[in-house]
């Protein structure tokens, strides 16, 4: 008769694997935003509508593979990582995918027109956000190769190394965050008030899009320090 081992059962159902089909599906979800800029800058709303049921569709995966983890993930004492670090860092990424959601809906619904004058440079500003959400992507997608290495060796400085040129990406997008608002402010005697006022909110939720990214990056900095 062979017996199972039940420690080897028990890390048999990590939940490394499906974290990180979960933070690749909330970045396809971010990625589908510079698409969506240039349709709305180009004033192609049929493209813009359905750049924006991909994100919404993307979105609401990413809701049901979050609703997954949180029910199957195993209550064990011996899950490789804690628990609660898990589910923090599960929640801290899926708020990446509902900020891209937000940012589609409230162009999207009212037909938003960006002015000529910061078009070039809100579409730098949304690749660097991208940019950002994309390198977190790459240090979660070594979480497996760490937890092997035993949070150690040349795959822990591999890793730390990630996250310092996500902290970069993010540092980088957020120059980018003030030299759009400086160039808004001087044109805001020219637009519509309403439209200024929205037009600072999607600056600003495409910053903590990029925040939220670098804080992915935060929190698996805080597996590594434990």
């Amino acid at each position: 008769m062979v017996f199972s081992n039940p420690f080897s059962n028990m890390f048999g159902r990590s939940p490394i694997k499906p974290m990180q089909e979960h933070m690749a599906t909330v970045v396809e979800a971010s990625g589908k935003l510079p698409d969506f800029i240039e349709a709305v800058i180009a004033g192609d709303w049929p493209r813009a509508e359905a750049t924006q049921a991909e994100i919404s569709k993307l979105e609401r995966r990413a809701d049901e593979l979050k609703k997954q983890l949180r029910l199957h993930l195993p209550k064990s004492l011996f899950l490789p990582v804690p628990r609660t670090d898990l589910l923090e860092l599960l929640s801290t990424q899926d708020r990446i995918a509902n900020k891209a959601q937000d940012i589609s809906g409230i162009m999207l619904g009212r037909k938003m027109v960006l002015p000529a004058s910061l078009q070039v440079s809100f579409t730098e500003f949304v690749t660097s956000a991208q940019q950002t959400a994309e390198q977190a992507l790459i240090a979660i997608n070594e979480l497996d190769e760490l937890l092997e290495a035993g949070f150690s060796g040349r795959e822990l400085t591999l890793v730390e190394n990630m996250i310092e040129k996500l902290d970069q990406y993010e540092r980088t997008n957020d120059k980018l965050q003030v030299e759009i608002r400086a160039a808004l402010f001087k044109l805001e005697s020219e637009l519509p008030a309403v439209e200024v006022m929205f037009l600072y909110q999607i600056i600003d939720w495409i910053g903590d899009l990029a925040d939220r990214a670098q804080a992915v990056g935060s929190r698996l900095q805080l597996l590594l320090a434990r």
